[in-house]
């Protein structure tokens, strides 16, 4: 009993993601995600949200409520009082785009201290994917699996002649720091990560995204699908409603939505046109971001383009 005469307050539990701690999920060929520790649950953000302890009298039901609420209006510091540890294996291509978000604390295992781990990620014949036609980073489609098994037999051949290369080295001696410089980034790296529920959404919501690189695309989907679904279940439901699958509209895009709303067409042309999205070339309407941005919400709101 605390000096104040209340309770002493039991740890914030997830029973479902206890049941999995240390448990590896495979990523990739022979990679991996795990939950190593947490901190907190759903009920350690209520709770930080009503600046009190315990339960209470509130119900479940309200609970959730809360932490919709603090979601769809972008309260977020109650998320931070959630932190989990992870222990990944990962391509180190894929890692540098990882280590980017620089809201975690990371330990990696050095090549350092350490020869490099004797795993590299290797591409099946029919996974060589194509350049985006659109000239941005991404990929769209694949090679025909002829010219990609010609692709993966030299890939093997480089992976094995890169490793006996390093391995050499560090039979001659050489210092580990500079027998690894020739390692292909296919090269697996492991790191423990740790980052609160705040900045693991943000994580989470630009690399689940259709556009992020496709490798890192599956460890945030298996991070979110199967790690932070069981810790936090309704702050994880509330985060696909609306951050990942939600809709957000600018001024001009509302203007134009309540002018097709209206059936005023012309309203809505001129609040595009307001907006600079229908200046002209002579091909046809200048390139504009925002508003095929825009043409593709309307379509996903089955309402017609009407600039098209």
């Amino acid at each position: 009993m605390a000096e104040t005469g209340e309770a002493a307050l039991p740890r914030a539990r997830a029973p479902e993601l206890d049941a999995v701690l240390g448990q590896r999920f495979p990523v990739l060929d022979d990679c991996f995600v795990r939950a190593v520790d947490y901190m907190g649950s759903d009920a350690a953000i209520v709770q930080a949200a009503r600046v009190s302890y315990g339960q209470g009298t509130k119900k479940v039901h309200e609970d959730r409520g809360l932490i919709r609420y603090l979601m769809r209006h972008d309260h977020t510091t109650p998320l931070e009082m959630c932190e989990i540890k992870l222990h990944v294996r990962v391509p180190m291509d894929c890692w540098r785009q990882w280590i980017r978000h620089r809201t975690a604390n990371v330990n990696e295992y050095s090549t350092r201290y350490s020869q490099a781990i004797d795993a590299a990620q290797r591409t099946p014949a029919s996974s060589w994917r194509l350049q985006s036609s659109t000239g941005k980073p991404g990929s769209e489609g694949t090679l025909p699996e002829e010219a990609g098994s010609r692709l993966t037999e030299k890939e093997d051949d480089l992976l094995l002649r890169a490793r006996e290369v390093y391995l050499e080295r560090i039979e001659a001696g050489v210092a580990r720091e500079q027998a690894r410089k020739d390692l292909p980034l296919s090269t697996y790296t492991e790191a423990y990560w740790k980052i609160d529920l705040h900045n693991l959404l943000h994580f989470l919501r630009l690399r689940m995204d259709a556009h992020a690189q496709l490798e890192i695309r599956r460890y945030a989907e298996v991070i979110g699908g199967e790690i932070v679904a069981r810790w936090c279940p309704f702050a994880w439901e509330a985060f696909l409603d609306y951050r990942v699958h939600g809709l957000r509209l600018s001024r001009a895009e509302t203007a134009v939505l309540r002018g097709m709303a209206a059936g005023d067409l012309q309203g809505a042309l001129e609040a595009a046109r307001a907006a600079g999205w229908l200046e002209r070339a002579p091909e046809g309407l200048r390139p504009n971001r925002e508003r095929r941005e825009m043409a593709r919400k309307l379509r996903d709101l089955g309402l017609p383009v009407p600039w098209d």
